[in-house]
């Protein structure tokens, strides 16, 4: 098959959808099928040798204008070529497929104001959104994807996505395919594992015994740093655990607010990592107290580490996992008696040795190949349909 992709940025280091854009491009290749990208940048280095680039010249400017003049790039330059199917991953449209790996925006700014941890600041944060043209701007530009006359095929990544579908823009959930995130476990492959946890360890001055929990974000307000923090303070003092925070850089008003609530040294900042894949290793759990992930894939990396993950009902990934056997969730993040309960179970030695063999199970039950035949047959079938007409 011919196959267009098409996302403004293709560096797969940056993570999210530019890592998974990567390893579906590789895998597309390594089956035969021509690969083009629409893009404004990339990586060569880290897309198939045989991939076709098509460069789009977008001017820079302001941010609610960005995504109107990448889509109508893109629509433009689609125009002029024959593909047997196109798929866009963020605000594009004109293409046969669109995979909104963020989920919707509508619903994105919903989940936003839940990490306001009370209804004034809520209100507050509303407010200024009142003022945001990007909100107006997006929020026209999503119903213009998804409810103009051109309807693409909807592919997301959690069934929660496929409900905010049915909410927001009141399509139906059988007008919704649900095709769960995956990631490339090769990535996490490693003999010398066991090696690198504890070198990874001791440059963290962590005892072989120790339990340390993982947390890895760069939005640390979304993905709930601040809640995790206070729900540490409320875990016996009787309980030992460490929690490695990866991810921004700029972590000064989480080390006060650590400080502050007693419970500085049960935190290791370890800033930005190129490569987290050491932190994976020298960790025993994952703790993901989003607001908002379609459906993480930092979780999906910790089941193919063995990693059992805390999350929240906010995180679609929340639905691969089976609780309590391989994973813990919460309700609510800001509730820090239920997470600090959640980060308390996993300190239990029993219970992380079993949960740990059924976070692997979990991960070779959904791997990136079956979510990438599941993506093959969507796109035979849209070839066929296209061929019949």
């Amino acid at each position: 098959m011919d196959v267009a992709l098409c996302y403004e940025s293709v560096l797969p280091a940056r993570g999210g959808a530019e890592t998974y854009i990567g390893d579906l491009a590789r895998r597309l290749a390594c089956d035969g099928h021509a690969v083009h990208l629409y893009a404004c940048r990339w990586d060569a280095s880290s897309l198939p040798a045989s991939t076709h680039y098509h460069r789009l010249d977008v001017p820079s400017g302001p941010r609610f204008l960005r995504p109107w003049r990448f889509g109508a790039a893109c629509e433009e330059a689609l125009s002029h070529n024959q593909h047997d199917v196109s798929i866009g991953f963020d605000k594009t449209w004109g293409q046969d497929i669109l995979y909104p790996q963020g989920g919707l925006h509508a619903a994105s700014q919903y989940h936003n104001l839940l990490k306001c941890p009370n209804a004034l600041s809520r209100f507050m944060a509303q407010v200024g959104k009142s003022l945001d043209l990007a909100r107006y701007s997006f929020s026209r530009l999503e119903r213009k994807q998804y409810l103009g006359a051109k309807r693409p095929t909807i592919v997301v990544n959690s069934r929660m996505v496929q409900r905010h579908f049915e909410r927001f823009l009141g399509i139906p959930a059988e007008d919704v395919h649900v095709v769960y995130s995956a990631i490339d476990p090769l990535r996490f492959a490693a003999e010398d594992r066991f090696l690198r946890r504890q070198a990874e360890r001791d440059k963290w001055g962590v005892s072989a015994d120790e339990p340390v929990g993982l947390f890895v974000a760069m939005n640390y307000r979304l993905k709930g740093l601040a809640p995790l923090i206070e729900a540490a303070a409320v875990v016996p003092v009787s309980r030992r655990f460490r929690i490695a925070v990866v991810g921004h850089p700029k972590v000064s008003q989480y080390r006060r607010l650590a400080s502050r609530l007693g419970v500085a040294e049960r935190f290791l900042f370890l800033g930005h990592r190129q490569d987290p894949r050491d932190c994976y290793f020298a960790s025993d759990f994952l703790v993901h107290p989003t607001f908002y992930d379609p459906c993480s894939l930092v979780a999906l990396e910790a089941l193919a580490c063995g990693l059992p993950v805390i999350t929240s009902q906010y995180n679609g990934a929340s639905e691969l996992l089976t609780v309590p056997e391989n994973g813990l969730v919460v309700s609510d993040p800001h509730d820090r008696q239920e997470l600090g309960q959640a980060i308390e179970r996993m300190t239990d030695a029993n219970y992380r040795r079993s949960a740990a063999v059924s976070a692997r199970q979990a991960a070779a039950r959904w791997t990136f190949e079956k979510h990438y035949q599941s993506l093959v047959r969507l796109f035979q079938s849209l070839r066929m349909h296209r061929h019949a007409a």
